[in-house]
């Protein structure tokens, strides 16, 4: 699927004219691949590395264009279990327009970081610092979790909460890379800036980027580190919830065997002690020395402070 925009009043608008100077192709067919390979001559491997969210950001120059891949957040799914990944995007830069290739629908251009764009050069920037925004997004939303789970699990002794925190740490570990990757992505633009044509405003755009990039990656960083440290600790709390159940069910059952035994002795096919089989009261007399051994070991528990 193939979208068209073009820039008008410093926003980004929809159109259905071929020759709008951004073209955005959402998993591209095969007819799609056909065309941006043989018209636009983009290379068939740069293509599919626009489509393959384990692959690298780089920078790479080509006789007509040049090709950027950079790495966003994937969109979130719960049936990954709390699993964040990274995803790819490809820009490839003509000398008067763009063309994004990536493999699922985002919406890409719109939204508060893309609100005002007056060239293609701007448009290619804040499209980063959109990335950097949907990082630092999910980098809270992360953290939300975390403490979530971190109060669950100091009240249960289910293993699915450490799993999620390990899926949690995992999916750090993979925005650390992703965003490690735009920065070193970051710094080669900023370092062919002269190719790019850049001005003065968009240079300083572009710094501002870096900045941005490189506390999003700090943020992910601390984070991380919050959780790796935790892990061993939350698994301690696991096992001493475990440990606290054990131990009131071994008392509930201490205490039930108490009066359980009480009644066996006196139910045995035996004569009774002191002649209780003639008296009326027999049955509430067992039953009183029963209750008194229950209360006697609960006492006891008490007083050793189990």
């Amino acid at each position: 699927m193939v979208n068209r925009y073009y820039i008008d009043c410093q926003k980004i608008v929809s159109t259905v004219d071929p020759g709008a100077p951004i073209s955005l192709y959402i998993n591209p067919d095969e007819e799609e691949k056909k065309y941006l390979v043989d018209s636009c001559l983009i290379d068939e491997h740069t293509l599919h590395s626009a489509l393959d969210p384990d692959e690298q950001a780089r920078l790479e120059w080509e006789p007509n264009h040049v090709a950027l891949i950079y790495k966003r957040p994937k969109n979130y799914s719960g049936e990954k279990e709390l699993l964040f990944k990274a995803a790819t995007i490809g820009l490839f830069i003509f000398k008067d327009r763009i063309i994004i290739v990536m493999n699922e629908d985002t919406n890409l251009l719109e939204g508060k970081p893309l609100a005002k764009v007056s060239t293609l050069n701007e448009v290619i920037l804040k499209l980063f610092y959109r990335s950097i925004y949907h990082f630092m997004q999910h980098l809270r939303i992360i953290n939300m979790i975390a403490d979530e789970i971190e109060d669950k699990i100091n009240k249960a002794m289910e293993n699915k909460f450490l799993i999620n925190l390990f899926s949690l740490q995992k999916s750090l570990v993979y925005y650390q890379n992703a965003i490690t990757s735009n920065g070193v992505l970051l710094g080669k633009i900023k370092n062919s800036a002269v190719k790019f044509n850049f001005k003065q405003d968009e240079m300083e755009l572009l710094d501002d980027i870096l900045i941005e990039n490189n506390q999003c990656y700090r943020q992910a960083e601390v984070y991380s580190n919050i959780l790796a440290s935790l892990m061993d600790a939350r698994a301690s709390i696991v096992n001493n919830n475990l440990n606290i159940l054990m131990k009131t069910l071994n008392i509930i059952t201490i205490t039930i065997m108490m009066p359980t035994f009480v009644v066996s002795v006196f139910s045995m096919n035996v004569p009774l002690p002191a002649g209780l089989n003639h008296l009326t009261l027999a049955f509430w007399i067992i039953l009183g020395l029963a209750g008194i051994s229950m209360v006697s070991f609960f006492l006891f528990w008490k007083f050793k402070k189990w």
